[in-house]
């Protein structure tokens, strides 16, 4: 059993999307960023940045946070979703390591400052509109004649996936991105994805272009 503790966030959603995916059993604890739970002390014990997400394995009482660890741990624990050697296996986490050194942390700042504060900053919304424009063209080129970034399903479309689910926030038309459309709709027919969107709570339907 795993305890998760997460949010409706491109980060929580991707380890929500991965035990669905897994089917492995797990309870879901709700942290409340818009509340500052993630400041709370019990959830400080399991995750010292306060960001979510985060796990408790009770099989093993391994207590992990970064939610790129957790996919790697999960995928290692089950020896699914990541090839356990050779290339297959550093592509998928290549990929996973871009996503979470570039694109995560730049359509965050573009959620920051286009979305929840147009107008106050423009050099920054500038910047970081131009940045996610780059990202979608890494990622187009990269789904150019595959299905998935490293060929099969695995642990790099886990992680990408909800954060280009969030692509209205980022001024984004899918359109300009054929190969990232194909992927995107193609993961979001998933039933495990449908599901693992919808963790801790539904806020609404999975976004389509």
């Amino acid at each position: 059993m795993i305890d998760l503790y997460t949010w409706t966030t491109p980060n929580g959603r991707k380890v929500s999307i991965m035990l669905e995916e897994l089917a492995l059993p797990y309870n879901v604890h709700a942290i409340d960023i818009g509340k500052d739970e993630q400041f709370q002390p019990h959830f400080l014990e399991i995750a010292p940045n306060n960001r979510i997400p985060a796990i408790v394995d009770q099989d093993t009482g391994l207590r992990l946070m970064e939610s790129g660890a957790i996919m790697i741990y999960l995928a290692d624990k089950t020896g699914k979703l990541l090839a356990k050697q050779g290339e297959a296996r550093y592509r998928a986490i290549e990929w996973l390591m871009w996503q979470m050194g570039g694109l995560g942390p730049m359509l965050g700042q573009v959620h920051h400052f286009a979305k929840y504060n147009p107008g106050k900053a423009p050099y920054a919304e500038e910047r970081y509109l131009k940045e996610a424009q780059r990202l979608y063209r890494v990622l187009d080129k990269r789904l150019e004649g595959r299905a998935f970034l490293a060929d099969e399903y695995s642990i790099a479309d886990i992680a990408v996936w909800p954060w280009i689910s969030r692509f209205e926030w980022q001024t984004i038309s899918l359109d300009q991105f054929p190969n990232v459309k194909r992927w995107y709709l193609s993961i979001a027919k998933r039933p495990a994805v449908q599901r693992g969107y919808d963790v801790p709570k539904k806020v609404g339907e999975i976004p389509m272009p």
